[in-house]
């Protein structure tokens, strides 16, 4: 992670003192386990040029984490991506630029504005490019967003999913930094730390004299503060946020992560909340409006769930489960209320979903109306289990996107020849919606999606399933229907053959 200051022009030598720092020495500083670095590159009364590098002790990132027990805490992009945590490393080194208070000899030039150019990355941001530069072209600058080509031996994204951002224009090295300061952990939608009101004090400090005149201020506060209640105290402070935002904040709120994003790789199977709120929070479809005059937003993880309890409890066979990669246990939750389910075992390959489940089912003790209780059971698309076998019902919601597609056909012939349900139900994005969510072209909506597919693309897909393994399919819709593009989700429903079941 680092940022590269660069100052071109008539006493861009003074920018030297204004960071506080020698060009002829190297600020070289270890605190709790963060090294973090300041070298001069160029350093001329022409031209100045600051490397700021911070490398952090990735074992120190999580210990003493709640995770500590699970060794998949380690896969993480916090040690390489410049976020919050990166801004909180160099704070220190670059206090006196921040707070303008250079030796007094120096103070005139707080206020002047330099010709910069500065480099920052790399950047794991869920925001569109276009999102990305409004940003910062609305503050003066001219804005380069550079993304890696990622080389595969197999078919898996050839687009990288982070960013490196170069800006240029003129400012005052003071501003230049408040802003990277604020806009940096919007980008990256991730804070590190407890959000508290002090995140108000840090917007009036470092969006002093732009922030209030930004046209993505909500976005910006919002994403800052996450929290609906200290937004509130915000606007209580300083008026409310427009409730007509811009059309470049709407499709940035739209690709919004989720606010818990701990943006860690986890198994490849387990079941994740999409982390597009466009593709989480749909509007209620007009059924749903005719008993709800306020239109409360619906999470399309809901809707799944709810279209999949529907088609679970309309079943004349259910009395056995199989709710694969069950993560956390939300749906097989409620699975447990159908009447006429008697087991329902939820398979998940993470210990740490695992256990959240057993608290999650736990406290399903007692209640009225549990059918069965959930079991959770350990448990892989990869590898084969018995007892998965001859079950009435297996479910895959949300989860074939997160496996190759070239392993898929196999995974698919051991489900539909070996396990042998009576009954298969398999959701997936729809590719083509995610233009509504004004998505980049080949942005997923999860970053740890492996491909997603159309309606034509998964309709062959299951055509070819379906006939080698003597199943009948339907494919149905999930979500608000736009024209042209089909529902955000699609859901396959197989059915065994009779001639399976004589």
């Amino acid at each position: 992670m680092h940022l590269i200051l660069k100052a071109s022009g008539v006493n861009a030598g003074v920018v030297s003192h204004l960071l506080a720092k020698n060009p002829n020495n190297v600020y070289d500083r270890t605190d709790k386990g963060v090294r973090v670095r300041m070298v001069y590159t160029k350093a001329s009364e022409q031209e100045t040029e600051v490397l700021v590098h911070a490398e952090p002790d990735p074992v120190d990132l999580v210990r003493g984490t709640p995770d500590g027990y699970d060794i998949t805490q380690y896969i993480n992009d916090r040690e390489f991506v410049t976020s919050s945590l990166f801004c909180s490393y160099i704070r220190n080194a670059l206090g006196t630029a921040l707070n303008g208070k250079p030796k007094e000899d120096y103070m005139r030039w707080v206020n002047h504005a330099f010709e910069l150019e500065l480099k920052f990355g790399p950047v794991a941001s869920d925001l569109p490019d276009r999102v990305v530069e409004e940003l910062f072209s609305c503050l003066g600058y001219d804005i380069t967003v550079e993304r890696g080509e990622s080389a595969y031996s197999f078919d898996l994204k050839n687009r990288s999913t982070v960013r490196h951002i170069t800006l240029r224009g003129k400012q005052t090295i003071q501003q230049a930094l408040r802003q990277l300061f604020l806009l940096i952990p919007v980008l990256d939608n991730y804070k590190h730390y407890f959000i508290s009101e002090d995140e108000i004090d840090k917007i009036n400090r470092y969006g002093e004299g732009w922030l209030d005149s930004h046209p993505l201020k909500g976005l910006i506060v919002r994403r800052t503060l996450h929290f609906a209640e200290l937004i509130r105290t915000y606007e209580r402070q300083h008026g409310a946020l427009d409730d007509r935002p811009s059309r470049l904040e709407q499709q940035a709120e739209e690709a919004e992560g989720d606010l818990k994003k701990t943006l860690k790789s986890e198994s490849a199977i387990s079941r994740h909340e999409d982390k597009n709120p466009n593709a989480d929070t749909v509007q209620a479809t007009s059924a749903d409006r005719a008993d709800d005059s306020s239109e409360i937003p619906v999470r399309l993880n809901d809707l799944r769930y709810r279209a999949i309890t529907d088609i679970v409890d309309s079943l004349p066979e259910k009395r056995r489960i199989v709710d694969m990669g069950a993560g956390e246990g939300k749906l097989s939750a409620r699975l447990a209320y159908i009447p006429g389910v008697e087991s329902i075992l939820a398979v998940e390959p993470s210990g740490q979903s695992r256990l959240r489940a057993m608290e999650r089912f736990a406290k399903m003790q007692d209640r009225a109306g549990v059918q069965a209780m959930p079991e959770p059971t350990l448990g892989s698309l990869f590898y084969f289990d018995e007892q998965l076998q001859h079950q009435d019902v297996m479910i895959l919601c949300e989860v074939i996107e997160h496996i190759e597609a070239y392993r898929l056909n196999g995974i698919m012939e051991t489900i539909l020849k070996e396990y042998r349900p009576q009954v298969l139900l398999v959701t997936t994005p729809n590719k083509e919606y995610n233009e509504v969510y004004a998505m980049e072209q080949e942005q997923f909506r999860h970053y740890d999606h492996r491909f997603e597919w159309t309606r034509e693309e998964f309709n062959g897909r299951c055509a070819e399933w379906a006939e080698k393994g003597n199943y009948a399919y339907e494919i149905r819709g999930i979500g608000e229907e736009k024209e042209g593009y089909g529902q955000p989700t699609q859901l396959a429903m197989f059915t065994r053959g009779k001639e399976e079941h004589e």
